[in-house]
């Protein structure tokens, strides 16, 4: 049996201003997130000698310190199957030297935890063995499929975060609502903020006090039960689309967590068995290679028989 040792890791310049928790997270394969956490909150991993958090940004040649972590506090960590690799492989839609764009499917997370042992990060990781770099740019939910950007390198993502701090990446969804918009263009703006509920469950509400959020729906087609919309981010809060939907009242077909439940009910007899939200389009330029990226992904079929069947 090989004994555990104290690790030492040095940053190098690849790395700097990544989080010291996501760095560790693809360092320490096979190391659960719970005991990562656990050992930031302990102590047992420091930087420069010092404790640090999770959320601290590492600087060229930091050298971080891992306690030794003893094999049975490790986890069985689930293999993809050829199958996932090669579906995850058709996704790519696009792709060049600092970055590349999923057609994300509904229901794969975005990356593991919460009982998900393997998300999209994850996988390609797993497809990408030699890739020294691959993060998440931005996330979608679980049950929204379309655009997703994954940074092949540390100065792409960091640009690509500037832009969505400054609003400069456009980003298009569909989705299908309840009932007819009063006007083609609507502008919601209303504040979000994240909330806990008696049970546990993780919420977004529409509240005063909350971060700004704008969020465009342009009608595209109506139905007598429902509207087919395009919806445009003017900024990126978590559930933004799916919860300015419900204040609104006009809910997103198949939302289990802020939709109708009435609703979602019609629409499963019209053939639906998803969260109808789609990240359809994407458009920017990244300032290090001046290239304007343009990437639109049609909703599925599967969704279009839905709205076939409401005509």
């Amino acid at each position: 049996m090989i004994k555990p040792i104290v690790q030492f890791i040095e940053v190098d310049a690849e790395h700097v201003d990544q989080r010291v928790d996501n760095f560790l997270l693809t360092r320490l394969k096979g190391v659960p997130k719970s005991l990562l956490y656990r050992l930031l909150r302990k102590g047992e991993i420091r930087v420069n000698k010092k404790r640090t958090k999770a959320y601290y940004k590492l600087q060229e040649k930091d050298v971080i310190r891992v306690a030794p972590i003893r094999a049975a506090e490790k986890t069985q960590v689930a293999k993809p199957s050829e199958a996932q690799l090669e579906k995850l492989s058709k996704q790519i839609v696009y792709e060049d030297a600092n970055l590349l764009v999923l057609n994300k499917s509904t229901g794969l997370a975005v990356h593991g935890g919460s009982g998900v042992s393997l998300g999209v990060i994850e996988l390609l990781r797993a497809m990408r063995p030699e890739a020294r770099f691959l993060e998440l740019a931005h996330r979608l939910d679980r049950d929204t499929s379309g655009c997703l950007i994954i940074a092949k390198k540390r100065k792409a993502l960091k640009e690509i975060h500037e832009l969505l701090r400054e609003g400069k990446i456009r980003k298009v969804y569909y989705a299908l609502t309840l009932g007819r918009w009063y006007k083609v263009k609507n502008l919601v703006n209303l504040p979000l903020k994240k909330d806990v509920l008696k049970s546990g469950e993780r919420v977004v509400k529409a509240v005063k006090d909350g971060k700004k959020a704008l969020t465009e729906f342009n009608v595209l087609r109506n139905f007598s039960l429902a509207s087919f919309v395009e919806v445009i981010l003017h900024t990126g809060r978590t559930h933004q689309i799916r919860v300015h939907a419900q204040a609104t009242g006009h809910f997103i077909a198949g939302d289990e967590k802020y939709g109708d439940r009435a609703f979602n009910k019609m629409m499963r007899q019209k053939g639906l068995r998803r969260l109808f939200l789609h990240a359809g389009e994407l458009q920017f330029t990244l300032p290090s290679s001046g290239e304007l990226i343009s990437v639109v992904i049609p909703i599925s079929d599967e969704l279009q028989k839905v709205l076939k069947a409401l005509e």
